[in-house]
């Protein structure tokens, strides 16, 4: 939109305030509050940040102001507040891109590829628990109804759901994301949502809404939302997959397509897998970014007797024990995708895999249709199936080699930023890893 266009918009529908929302390295959406009487300074000068306190945006508290551009094709009446506009910004610095931004570094991305003659385009299924915390701060259930080993599509669990479930779909359909399904996921107390697939940016500033307006509307009824990939150990944890095909430049021809491949993939997308499963590692640094990521990941079994997340870097079929599966043709499901990652670096980083197979026409390994969560080390082995990094501090150091990621991430000026978020997070693990756990104290205080 122009911003007359905006300005006459924004009139017609009667708002009175603007969320000027950027996000940082985490996905942590920031954002300023703004009257209808400074929105011509907004959409001129943007809103201004101090970098620093907004969180790892390359910057230190001598650095110059941030300033988050609208995009003014992202405005968003939201749907529980009908006076309040929310527009997805892209950072600049002294009216230069910020190349710390991940919104940027994705565009930045999707404009490289298209000059090689590629569109990303991208579907969503977003996973998340509500809950609430007990007398002691302990973090529980919000449903204490929701028991059964097995819950998973449970419909009367669905049903006690109802009213937040039919809201939230009202909401994103309101907003033109299309979504499609709702239901209760494999743990107790999870849920899932899936949108239809649009462009890589649209889809992705949709993903960091989605998330915001899960954690309004579950606060707004006294209960919390969470996205964080294994809050409780016992249970399955949450995912955000990518359903993900490339395009041609014009958004007209889908190029994963094929209507003679037993999976209805073209040549190029199983080169696109095969980049996606080589640089699988330094990948899960991004796409699996907490230390709580490799909680999930993996083939130990929770209450409900499978953790429903990649096991291996392999590839086949509808089969949901590694990171990329076929679900139907012109398309492929990238698993390791967790409730955490910020979903612009996640997209950076499989797009970047995916066209470094292509540039290289890297044939994909064999396809594996076994259970993965049941292999031995053994047959893993003997089928030379990759495996995924167990920790985060595993990722980055696969992140920190990888030439590939390296580039298509770009260089700030200072640094690669592949190296500035290999920094942030090996210090997140080192943090963690001094933290002493009552599962040490139990385990380890008399026994010596």
């Amino acid at each position: 939109m122009t911003h007359d266009e905006v300005r006459k918009r924004a009139k017609d529908e009667g708002a009175e305030f603007f969320l000027a929302q950027f996000v940082e390295m985490h996905g942590k959406p920031n954002a300023k509050l703004m009257p209808a009487s400074a929105l011509d300074t907004l959409l001129g000068e943007g809103a201004g940040f101090a970098g620093f306190a907004a969180g790892p945006m390359g910057q230190t508290p001598a650095s110059p102001d941030i300033a988050a551009i609208p995009d003014t094709a992202s405005y968003t009446r939201v749907p529980w507040q009908p006076d309040l506009v929310r527009f997805a910004c892209d950072v600049t610095v002294q009216d230069e891109p910020w190349p710390y931004c991940p919104r940027t570094i994705l565009r930045n991305a999707l404009a490289r590829a298209e000059k090689l003659g590629f569109r990303m385009k991208i579907g969503l299924e977003a996973e998340f628990f509500l809950v609430g915390k007990d007398a002691r701060g302990e973090l529980i259930l919000d449903d204490p109804l929701d028991t059964l080993e097995q819950p998973c599509y449970d419909a009367k669990a669905l049903y006690r759901n109802y009213e937040f479930l039919t809201t939230l779909s009202r909401y994103c359909n309101e907003l033109g994301y299309g979504n499609y399904a709702n239901d209760h996921e494999d743990a107790n107390g999870q849920f899932e949502s899936n949108f239809e697939y649009d462009d890589a940016v649209t889809s992705c500033d949709r993903a960091i809404f989605f998330r915001y307006m899960v954690h309004v509307m579950a606060q707004q009824r006294g209960k919390l939302a969470t996205f964080m990939p294994k809050p409780f150990g016992n249970l399955t944890g949450n995912g955000c997959h990518f359903h993900i095909s490339l395009w041609d430049p014009s958004g007209k021809k889908n190029l994963f397509e094929s209507k003679t491949d037993e999976f209805g993939l073209s040549k190029l997308a199983y080169h696109f897998i095969a980049g996606v499963i080589e640089h699988a590692s330094a990948q899960s640094a991004i796409v699996a970014p907490t230390v709580n990521s490799y909680k999930r990941i993996g083939v130990g079994a929770p209450t409900s007797g499978a953790t429903w997340s990649p096991a291996y870097a392999a590839w086949g079929g509808n089969n949901r024990t590694r990171i990329i599966c076929v679900p139907g043709g012109g398309r492929i499901e990238h698993r390791s995708i967790d409730g955490s990652a910020n979903p612009y670096l996640a997209a950076t980083a499989v797009l970047a895999a995916g066209l470094d197979g292509i540039a290289r026409e890297l044939a994909t390994p064999p396809m594996n249709t076994m259970n993965l969560y049941t292999a031995t080390p053994a047959e893993v082995r003997r089928k030379r199936i990759k495996g995924l990094p167990t920790t985060l501090a595993d990722a980055v150091d696969a992140l920190r080699k990888d030439a590939v990621l390296r580039d298509w991430f770009g260089h700030t000026g200072t640094e690669h930023y592949t190296d500035y978020f290999a920094n942030v997070k090996e210090a997140e693990f080192r943090e963690w890893h001094s933290h002493v756990t009552r599962w040490e104290i139990d385990r380890y205080l008399t026994l010596f």
